[in-house]
């Protein structure tokens, strides 16, 4: 199909007017079909300079297909796009060298060390740091020598960061950066995150880990049925600040609230109290427990996470696909070409 752009192609510097001038990505009207699939259905973005941006979405939501747009790989039919200034759609060799791309899985010679490594895709780019600096900013100073085939899963995934972020580049595309991982070395891969915002990079981030999302976002967006179903501070988002909060406890045998607090019994015996105003109803609750001696069991307060939010704005929608399958070899497994070509291609045009 042929990559429109309604509103004109801007070079990097253009002015995208007064919604998107300073963003670090700009998106309006989005659209991108397979055959009779729609895949991205009228997608609207806007990422700051600078900030944590997180994508979520379930399988099939059309999160890869965008962000495959915005990194220039895959041509769009409708909309406006711009990133960094540049519309990737039709300047994607002067994008390349302001971004970096850190897939779920990558190409590097594990028989080189991280630092003949980091040297190695150094030479791809025009201004880039030192292998040395990186290694330091990624926490693999320890390591400097050693084979990638010898790293831990955490310590390659910090190497994967490294290859991103040696062409020094204004806008990182992270993608599940942490599956797989266990507890420690997600949290590994977590610190790496926040020096990346420390140091003023822009990231876009995808993941299906919601307390990911949580820690590192500044905002974030939930993308369902091709089209963005919620956006906002982690916090917030979708309402979830206004959201009641419930208190949950159980009762000993015999015991029973005053009629005027009316609690909801959930399936496993527990009670449960809606709170208007949570200082209160605790006051309350906790204050004719004393009162009457009575022991709250397994007391908690219960506030909707944003996990609950994301299943609530995604659970309806029907799956759209993300993007068509790579072609098939005949023992069925997965061609080279598609986004095994972008783990190739790192070094600009």
């Amino acid at each position: 199909m042929v990559d429109s752009n309604p509103q004109g192609a801007p070079g990097a510097g253009t002015a995208l007017g007064s919604g998107g001038q300073d963003a670090a990505v700009y998106v309006r009207g989005l659209r991108k079909s397979y055959g009779a699939l729609t895949a991205v259905d009228g997608v609207d973005l806007e990422i700051a300079r600078g900030e944590v941006f997180a994508l979520l979405g379930p399988n099939g939501a059309g999160k890869t297909t965008t962000v495959e747009i915005l990194e220039g790989y895959r041509h769009r039919d409708e909309g406006h796009v711009s990133v960094l200034g540049f519309d990737p759609g039709h300047q994607r060799a002067g994008l390349k060298p302001h971004i970096g791309i850190v897939l779920q899985s990558t190409g590097v010679d594990r028989y080189l060390t991280v630092a003949e490594t980091l040297d190695m895709y150094a030479g791809y780019f025009p201004h880039p740091r030192s292998a040395d600096e990186v290694i330091d900013l990624v926490g693999l100073g320890a390591k400097r020598n050693a084979r990638v085939t010898t790293l831990s899963g955490g310590q390659q995934r910090r190497l994967d960061v490294g290859v991103a972020l040696v062409g020094d580049p204004d806008l990182l595309f992270l993608d599940e950066p942490t599956t797989g991982f266990d507890p420690s070395a997600r949290r590994e891969a977590w610190r790496v995150v926040k020096s990346l915002a420390e140091l003023g990079k822009t990231v876009l981030l995808t993941t299906h880990y919601m307390d990911e999302a949580q820690f590192l976002a500044d905002r974030v967006a939930v993308i369902a049925g091709g089209r963005i179903v919620a956006e906002g501070p982690p916090s917030s988002i979708g309402g979830r600040d206004e959201v009641r909060s419930r208190v949950s406890f159980r009762l000993p045998p015999g015991s029973a609230l005053p009629p005027d607090m009316a609690p909801d019994t959930m399936a496993d015996g527990r009670l449960e109290l809606v709170a208007e105003n949570l200082t209160a109803t605790l006051y309350r609750l906790t204050g004719w427990a004393l009162e009457h001696g009575v022991e709250l069991d397994d007391l908690i307060i219960v506030r909707p996470t944003l996990e609950d939010v994301y299943l609530e704005l995604t659970g309806a929608v029907p799956g759209h696909v993300d993007s068509p399958a790579a072609p098939t070899s005949s023992s069925g497994t997965q061609s080279r070409s598609g986004r095994a070509g972008r783990r190739r291609n790192r070094s600009p045009q």
